[in-house]
């Protein structure tokens, strides 16, 4: 299972053991209530921990791509027809602005990264 999925896993458990705290206080059964506080707080140790884990990857993933050694931002063309500047350039890696890898890297435009000049 991939970190996106196991963090929406762990998030949707979560929110099940808030519900069940939630019900448990209203019939006031102290023994339930301590039981789905050690979870909750369980629960959240783990989401952070992957989510921790998930900002080391991209940390890595985008020191790999800048490392490349060559970069530009590319044109409304290129963008356009993207299929056929990937075929001719080998290795080329697109990050987009958007993307979780683009906010990490801070780019503000669709740059091309490469191991060879295009």
């Amino acid at each position: 299972m991939n970190l996106k999925q196991e963090l929406q896993t762990l998030n949707d458990k979560l929110d099940k053991f808030r519900r069940k705290l939630a019900a448990a206080e209203q019939r006031g059964d102290a023994v339930v209530i301590l039981q789905f506080k050690k979870e909750i707080t369980a629960m959240t140790k783990r989401i952070a921990n992957v989510k921790g884990q998930q900002t080391r990857e991209l940390n890595k993933e985008g020191g790999e791509v800048k490392n490349l050694p060559f970069k530009r931002e590319l044109t409304k063309a290129e963008q356009a027809d993207m299929g056929k500047l990937k075929k001719s350039v080998k290795g080329l890696v697109v990050v987009h602005p958007m993307t979780a890898l683009g906010r990490e890297m801070g780019i503000k435009t669709v740059m091309g990264f490469a191991p060879s000049k295009f």
